[in-house]
C-alpha cells in the first residue's frame, strides 16, 4: 500500500529541482519554467524539508549538488522524461496535436497564414504554436517540431534547411503610387523608413544603416522614422502605409503575391542576403515517428517546396 508521504506533494517541486540540478542555477532553472530565481529556490527548499535531506550546497556565486542531490536528480530526470513520454501517448491516441516551436516573426508571417490549408487537409491534427525568440529543448519542453533561425552550427545535428533569407525595401502599393515612380535609391529614401529595433544586435542586416552600407549608399540626412521593437509591427505598418520597411524574403513572398506589399525598386542588386542564418527544422527523437508529426512535417517541406517554386528573390509588382 502507497503511504501518503511516499512522494512530494507537488510535482512543480520535482520540475523545478531537476531544472536546478541541470543548470546548477536557480536563475536559469527559473528562466526555464518562467518563474522567479526565488520561487526555483523555495521549491528546492520545500522539497528538501520534505525528503528531510539535502539536495544543494548552496556557496557564493555556485551551486553543488550533494551526493544524494546528484543522485535523485538522475533518477527525477528520468521520471520526468517517462511522464513526458506517457502524456504525449495519452494524447495523441485520443487527440493527435503537433507542438511547434519557433520564432515570433516567422510564426506570423509564414508559418500561421498556412495553416488553414493544413487544417483543411488535415482536419483530426491539432497544432499548437508556442511562439517566442528563446531556444527550446523539445524533450524537456514535450515539444515536437521546431524552426529555428539560426547558422548551421546553432541549429543542432538533424536539422533540415528550409530555406535562407534575403532583406529588400517594401512599402504598401498605396504608398508607392503617392510617390510616382520610383527611378533609384535616392527617390526612394525620401519615404519615412520604418526601423526595427534591435538593441543586442542578433539582426544587423535588418538595420536600415547596414543595409545602406551595403548599397554603397549614404543615409538621408532628414527623413521621417517609426521604430518597433518587434519585426511583425514594422510589417504590419509598411502594409498600412506608414512607410518603408525591409523585407524579409521569402518571409514578406506571400504579401507580395496578394498586393499587400510591393518591392518598389525594379533592380535586384538592391536585395541583400540575411548573412550565414537559415530557417532550420528540427524534430524531436521521441516525436519523428508519431504519425501525425510525420504529416506536419511532410506538409512543412512541401510548403517551402510550393514557395520557392515560385521566385523567391524580390521583384518588383506592378
Amino acid at each position: 500500500m502507497h503511504k501518503e508521504r511516499d512522494l512530494p506533494t507537488s510535482l512543480d517541486l520535482l520540475r523545478g529541482f531537476e531544472a536546478a540540478a541541470r543548470h546548477l542555477s536557480f536563475t536559469a532553472a527559473g528562466a526555464e519554467l518562467f518563474v522567479t530565481q526565488s520561487a526555483i529556490s523555495r521549491q528546492v527548499q520545500t522539497l528538501e524539508e520534505q525528503l528531510g535531506v539535502k539536495l544543494f550546497q548552496r556557496r557564493t556565486r555556485a551551486l553543488v549538488l550533494t551526493e544524494a542531490g546528484a543522485l535523485y536528480s538522475r533518477e527525477v530526470a528520468k521520471a520526468l522524461q517517462q511522464l513526458r513520454d506517457a502524456t504525449a501517448s495519452v494524447r495523441a491516441a485520443t487527440n493527435p496535436v503537433v507542438t511547434v516551436t519557433t520564432t515570433v516573426t516567422f510564426a506570423s508571417l509564414w508559418l500561421v497564414p498556412r495553416l488553414a490549408h493544413f487544417q483543411s487537409r488535415f482536419e483530426d491534427i491539432t497544432v499548437h504554436i508556442a511562439a517566442d525568440n528563446m531556444v527550446r529543448d523539445l524533450e524537456r519542453g514535450s515539444l515536437d517540431v521546431a524552426v529555428r533561425y539560426s547558422t548551421a552550427e546553432k541549429a543542432g545535428d538533424g536539422a533540415v534547411m528550409l530555406f535562407g533569407e534575403q532583406v529588400a525595401p517594401v512599402c504598401s502599393p498605396a504608398l508607392a503610387r503617392a510617390h510616382g515612380r520610383i527611378r533609384n535609391p535616392e527617390e526612394l529614401l525620401q519615404l519615412p523608413l520604418l526601423h526595427y529595433e534591435d538593441p543586442e544586435v542578433r539582426t544587423p542586416w535588418l538595420s536600415w544603416n547596414v543595409w545602406l552600407e551595403t548599397m554603397n549608399l549614404r543615409a538621408p540626412k532628414r527623413v521621417r522614422a517609426l521604430r518597433f521593437s518587434h519585426y511583425d509591427q514594422v510589417i504590419q505598418a509598411a502594409i498600412s502605409g506608414q512607410g518603408l520597411a525591409l523585407g524579409r524574403f521569402p518571409l514578406v513572398k506571400s504579401l507580395i503575391d496578394e498586393k499587400r506589399l510591393v518591392t518598389p525598386l525594379r533592380d535586384g542588386r538592391y536585395a541583400s542576403l540575411g548573412q550565414d542564418r537559415a530557417y532550420w527544422l528540427i524534430v524531436a527523437a521521441s516525436a519523428e515517428n508519431r504519425p501525425e508529426v510525420k504529416t506536419f512535417v511532410r506538409w512543412l517541406r512541401s510548403e517551402v517546396t510550393r514557395s520557392s517554386a515560385k521566385r523567391d528573390a524580390p521583384v518588383r509588382s506592378e
